[in-house]
């Protein structure tokens, strides 16, 4: 659900409507009910605005970009919208047949997109996930780029412009290199719960712009009110383009710190921060490990399980 904004909902309101669907139901009669109505150029109109999300001094013009829409929400238009801005495209996971949506494709499964940019000699890859809100990138070696990166790309470009960009919103999971990057460039950094929409919620508190999480959830928040993986794309491939650089050369100065992540099975209601043994130990390897090193332990909001994350400088630590 979005609200009228083109926003996702906050928690509040969701919890909102959960109690009131223990209410019994009331109805309205039909002279008040919605209606609804198609939009037979939208497709039309969603490929200009992307378009127009894109310098209008520059053109891919010279670039041949594989595109993968995960058989998804995607599929017609995003091949469009890279071809009328002058670039080849070779589309993959574009045929969906309605049960094979992220099957083998798109953003979730990039090694498809890999495999394609190296066949075909291309310059990039692109890929979405089913509903097209997600980005991932491949690079003329095959090299596969996270949001992490990108979004420490997207911020580097506008430095580059002379832009100001007082701060970034990232997860608990964002990579600990990133955060240091950014820092280092004068930009602030802070962390959101993990999911796109506590990102917005963060960059709406501080009045930010720029957001987003490693699985490719990116926000840039004067170009579109919500994650949008072709608008994403394109703040990159605009980055490589005016600086006539590759993703590789524009992110030489980001290594991302390795990470090792445990997932441990949870017993029914069993609380975990009441775990002395844990915590004990969890500030003991905090000591150890520095102020470049970070230990995150979370509960999954999906699945019974206790997410152990390590990341440091050093692999071997």
């Amino acid at each position: 659900f979005f609200s009228e904004k083109g926003e996702k909902l906050p928690d509040a309101w969701e919890l909102a409507v959960e109690q009131a669907l223990d209410e019994p139901p009331a109805w309205v009669d039909s002279a008040n009910l919605g209606r609804a109505r198609r939009l037979e150029d939208a497709r039309g109109r969603y490929i200009e605005f992307c378009k127009n999300c894109f310098g209008s001094d520059l053109t891919l013009r010279g670039l041949k970009i594989v595109v993968d829409a995960a058989h998804g929400a995607g599929y017609h238009v995003a091949p469009d919208v890279f071809h009328e801005l002058g670039a080849e495209v070779i589309p993959i996971g574009c045929k969906p047949d309605g049960y094979n949506i992220n099957k083998g494709f798109g953003a979730t499964s990039p090694a498809a997109l890999v495999a394609a940019v190296k066949e075909h000699g291309a310059d990039y890859g692109v890929a979405l996930d089913g509903d097209a809100d997600r980005l991932q990138m491949v690079d003329a070696a095959g090299r596969l780029y996270n949001g992490d990166e990108v979004l420490y790309l997207m911020v580097a470009e506008r430095l580059a412009r002379d832009e100001v960009v007082p701060g970034v919103v990232g997860t608990l999971m964002t990579n600990m290199a990133v955060e240091l990057a950014l820092k280092a460039r004068g930009v602030k950094f802070v962390r959101a719960k993990v999911g796109d929409r506590y990102v917005l919620e963060e960059l709406e508190k501080h009045g930010w712009l720029l957001g987003g999480e490693g699985s490719g959830h990116l926000l840039a928040l004067d170009k579109h009110t919500t994650g949008d993986g072709l608008i994403s794309a394109l703040q990159v491939l605009q980055a490589c383009v005016r600086s006539d650089k590759t993703l590789s050369e524009l992110l030489a100065d980001v290594k991302l710190f390795p990470q090792t992540l445990l997932n441990v099975r949870l017993r029914p209601g069993q609380d975990w921060k009441a775990n002395t043994l844990l915590a004990s130990e969890t500030k003991a390897v905090e000591a150890e490990l520095g102020d470049t090193a970070r230990v995150l332990i979370r509960a999954s909001g999906t699945e019974p399980l206790l997410r152990v994350m390590v990341e440091a400088r050093d692999e071997h630590q």
